[in-house]
């Protein structure tokens, strides 16, 4: 058996009553149901230091610690991938991804990622759970993304997300205008029908997503958004729910290119745009072994900008 724990958390609360195999699930949510409970079964995941059984109930407050995560029959790589970290030390790195760049290996996704780029800059990470990536950007989201560097730091983080502590905000541009800034709390799921998709379903996770109204164009709107949880797609999820889908975001009903009432460069410009208009701009965190607050900004990539101003030059021209 290792010396000590490869990954840990405290179970929150609010998941009393559940059973354990669900309760890790949520706490655990980069591993899947069926491997957490393969791995409890094995012996290779305790809770207070001893061996549980799957439909064991929770009560909140439980130490949870895997001890051993067997090797994939693929293991990642590392990879020569240039990226742009903006801060490094023994036990953290943020790194700014682009737009494009997929977060880790998945299914058709087994090279190329930003994962094997981390693997590459340090070959340590491979003693760390997802070479310490703790959170996710969709493949098509840029911005900010922080990464566990030693094992303290991993687990650290990763109670500090689920216990909110991580503050993470984005600038995105919606369709449709909201008269002002508000919070949407719903719970977010597999979509009914589309498995690729999230959705908001009664059984779903719960989530909270806040925004803010930075600017209004006739047919669209400049939004921050902050996050109190961290679920798949929320905040694409979350604003198309509430009637201001992203532009860019054909998957949760964005696709803007044929709105009417704008002018042919915006027309332009929209259709050109390659993704959701979302980026990850701000992070804020207290340092996981020093215990100092941090906080990082990334400016807005190149395409987000030049949409801005496309809507910024079609409501001068409406104004007119």
């Amino acid at each position: 058996m290792p010396d000590g724990p490869k990954l840990s958390a405290i179970i929150p609360p609010e998941l009393a009553g559940m059973r354990l195999d669900q309760a890790l699930a949520r706490v655990f949510d980069d591993y899947s149901r069926t491997n957490l409970k393969n791995w409890l079964l094995a012996g290779h995941i305790l809770k207070n230091g001893a061996v549980a059984k799957p439909r064991d109930q929770v009560l909140g407050g439980e130490e949870v610690s895997i001890i051993e995560i067997p090797n994939r029959d693929e293991p990642d790589l590392p990879e020569h991938i240039a990226l742009d970290i903006i801060f490094a030390d023994d036990d953290l790195l943020v790194v700014n991804k682009p737009a494009g760049l997929v977060t880790h290996p998945g299914a058709g996704n087994r090279a190329g990622t930003m994962l094997n780029g981390l693997l590459f800059f340090d070959p340590g990470l491979s003693a760390l759970p997802r070479a310490g990536i703790v959170h996710r950007l969709d493949k098509d989201t840029s911005g900010l993304m922080v990464v566990a560097r030693s094992l303290p730091a991993h687990t650290r983080l990763v109670q500090a997300l689920q216990e909110h502590q991580v503050q993470r905000t984005y600038q995105a541009i919606c369709c449709n205008v909201p008269i002002s800034g508000g919070t949407i709390s719903a719970p977010i799921g597999r979509h009914p029908n589309h498995r690729t998709k999230m959705a908001v379903v009664s059984r779903g996770k719960n989530a909270t997503t806040h925004y803010r109204l930075i600017k209004r164009y006739p047919r669209h709107a400049h939004l921050e958004v902050t996050l109190e949880t961290g679920r798949t797609h929320q905040i694409r999820v979350h604003l198309s729910h509430a009637g201001f889908p992203l532009v860019g975001d054909p998957s949760y009903g964005g696709n803007t290119r044929s709105a009417s009432g704008i002018s042919a460069s915006l027309r332009t410009t929209l259709a050109a745009f390659p993704r959701q208009a979302l980026h990850a701009a701000r992070l804020a965190l207290e340092h996981p072994i020093r215990s100092e607050q941090m906080k990082w900004e990334a400016p807005l990539p190149n395409d987000f900008s030049s949409l801005l101003l496309a809507l910024e030059q079609n409501k001068l021209g409406n104004a007119v």
